[in-house]
């Protein structure tokens, strides 16, 4: 396959606001040992982007400056040692960084087949949020059938994934948004109860139903004592975020006395062989749920790859439900 020299991308012009994202044009990227290079069809939006953009969050050594942690797309080249992926095959996957571009590399074991019967647009809405959901509810949380799990951010992209899986674990899934519409879109995913945080403490909705077993959290701050309150005994806190901030004093007397757990992760940082281990169980327990259609992405809109800027500049107005994703190629 006969490949161009250079590709448009849109490149952080320097650390600020949406507007310091830049479309340029630059050199393809080669695949390394155990890479492949994908053609972008689309590619996601998040927020851990927008943090990068902000010079607040910085791509791990030997990744692409480049924001865009997510794609779908054709593998147009592979690099030395792969053998699960073929030139032509279609995939989204997982990625270090570079996503904001017509090609990008990433290690072959972060792909993922296109689920049966998906668009590419909506393909490009599942790696970054269904590896994360899956490490922190299921790994890390431990998530079993018949408990309360409360999701905060139900709407995001995170959230109903979240939701989702929940409800396909079995728990009964219990969800915090910032507006009634929100909140209603939680409810027609599968969840229980949806608060709107705006009229309505959620502490006090989950005493009322006897207290969460598990709590996946991206907001931080303040919610943090709140969430341990609303925990019942031997309950678990999943940290993902800090949208109000990492920093709060904690009595952990709590903690002892009630058998509590607090833990959490980041994705990206992550060794490889790390991802492609939750990329091997997704393949097993999460694509039947999607090929299948009991799982689904929620997108909200879509922006051409030059327009990146506005699609941030969405993102962090808060009114989307479910995912932004950037058109990229055809």
């Amino acid at each position: 396959m006969r490949l161009p020299k250079t590709a448009r991308v849109v490149e952080i012009s320097q650390a600020g606001g949406p507007e310091m994202l830049t479309p340029a044009a630059r050199e393809i990227p080669q695949p390394r040992m155990g890479e492949v290079l994908i053609r972008v069809a689309f590619a996601g939006v998040n927020r851990p982007d927008a943090l990068q953009r902000a010079g607040l969050y910085n791509p791990p050594k030997g990744a692409s400056d480049l924001p865009g942690l997510e794609a779908s797309g054709e593998v147009v080249a592979v690099g030395e040692g792969v053998t699960d992926w073929s030139i032509g095959d279609k995939v989204c996957a997982l990625l270090p960084g570079g996503g904001y571009a017509e090609y990008v590399t990433t290690p072959a074991a972060h792909c993922l087949p296109i689920p049966a019967g998906m668009a590419m647009d909506q393909a490009a809405c599942l790696p970054e949020n269904i590896f994360t959901v899956w490490s922190n509810v299921v790994t890390r949380g431990g998530l079993q059938a018949g408990e309360r799990f409360l999701v905060h951010g139900g709407s995001s992209g995170i959230g109903t994934t979240a939701i989702q899986l929940g409800r396909q674990l079995g728990a009964r899934v219990f969800t915090t948004a910032g507006s009634d519409a929100k909140c209603q879109a939680c409810l027609d995913l599968g969840a229980e109860v949806a608060v709107n945080y705006r009229d309505a403490d959620f502490v006090d909705v989950m005493r009322n139903h006897g207290g969460a077993h598990l709590i996946l959290d991206m907001v931080g701050g303040s919610y943090i004592p709140r969430n341990l309150k609303c925990l019942v005994d031997d309950g678990r806190l999943v940290q993902i975020a800090f949208l109000q901030g990492p920093k709060v004093e904690l009595n952990f007397v709590q903690m002892m006395t009630r058998r509590l757990t607090i833990t959490g992760s980041t994705l990206r940082p992550q060794s490889d062989l790390a991802k492609a281990a939750i990329a091997r169980d997704l393949r097993t327990h999460v694509w039947p749920l999607y090929a299948n259609g009991q799982m689904a992405p929620v997108m909200d809109s879509t922006y051409d790859l030059d327009d990146a800027a506005k699609a941030h500049a969405y993102m962090e107005s808060s009114g989307h439900i479910g995912k932004i994703v950037l058109r990229v190629g055809g």
